[in-house]
């Protein structure tokens, strides 16, 4: 039999996790594999890149799913739980697909900007070109991934985010071939202050930086901003870095914006996010996609 598609895992895997315990990623994998009768062949087909099979890529997006939803909960890296509203669903008798997932909120928000211009939400995916559907398809990924990877980063503790952001600027290659060049200051003493990152081998040039791990729906504003400058005063600093997993104001916008004789960088959890998907920090490369065209000069010049 053919693997099933991914949306046609969801009630076998809430099955697997349905006694309300905590249960590891390979155990949930092995009960929905005997749940719906999979093959040794099924479970050895590969995707077309050959780096992950197709049934382990299609359960982790029932799971992705079923977790936008509410229907399991993560409250540990790796080990799933099956959540009230999930118990409900599948007491119900209903068919647990996509228009079911629809009638959550949570969910609807999710699905509708991570398949927005994708050919499955598309009037006429035939009018896509081939190049169009890997685009939207390409985006789809990206931000799922970035949706699970904030889930991820708001289960850290405040010091274990403040080590993630100065881990993210080293990867980025600021304080490159400098010994010590990231370090997070001590949450007694801080003095406004959460990470320092070195740029230079001697300690001239720094970067500042704060750290606000607050809910993705807060917005941190101007008075935030100047707290944050009037602690780099006190360092006689003229680098700055707010990083948040929230969202800033205009009003923080526009004040960092004017600042004179400070430089103050914002990057807020959307950019948060798109850093450290570009720069593999807490992801890892699945599938490489080498895409080419003809080229037309080769053959129109004499061989």
């Amino acid at each position: 039999m053919a693997v099933p598609r991914f949306f046609e895992f969801f009630e076998a895997f809430l099955r697997a996790v349905q006694d309300g315990e905590l249960h590891p990623a390979k155990e949930v994998r092995l009960k929905v594999a005997e749940d719906m009768q999979m093959t040794p062949s099924d479970l050895a087909e590969m995707l077309p890149s050959g780096k992950q099979t197709t049934f382990g890529n299609r359960v982790a997006w029932a799971r992705t799913y079923l977790n936008k939803a509410g229907l399991i909960e993560t409250p540990q890296r790796g080990r799933y739980r099956i959540t009230e509203e999930g118990q409900m669903a599948l007491s119900s008798g209903e068919k647990i697909d996509l228009n079911y997932l629809e009638r959550y909120e949570p969910f609807k928000s999710f699905h509708s900007a991570t398949t927005e211009g994708s050919p499955e939400v598309a009037e006429d995916a035939s009018d896509e070109s081939p190049m169009e559907v890997l685009d939207a398809a390409f985006k789809q990924v990206n931000a799922t991934l970035a949706s699970e990877l904030m889930d991820e980063v708001m289960k850290l503790s405040p010091s274990e985010f403040e080590k993630l952001v100065v881990k993210l600027l080293l990867k980025m290659g600021y304080g490159s071939g400098i010994d010590e060049a990231g370090m997070v200051t001590q949450q007694s003493n801080d003095g406004g202050i959460d990470g320092i990152i070195k740029e230079d081998q001697l300690g001239f040039s720094n970067i500042y930086i704060q750290a606000k791990q607050w809910a993705t729906d807060q917005t941190v504003g101007k008075p935030e901003i100047q707290k944050f400058v009037g602690a780099l005063t006190g360092q006689q600093a003229q680098k700055g870095l707010f990083i948040t997993t929230a969202k800033f104001s205009s009003g923080a916008l526009q004040y960092a914006g004017n600042l004179l004789g400070t430089k103050v960088v914002l990057v807020d959890g959307n950019a948060l996010t798109r850093l450290m998907i570009k720069h593999n920090v807490g992801v890892s490369v699945e599938h490489v996609y080498e895409v080419k065209r003809l080229d037309s000069d080769f053959f129109a010049d004499e061989l």
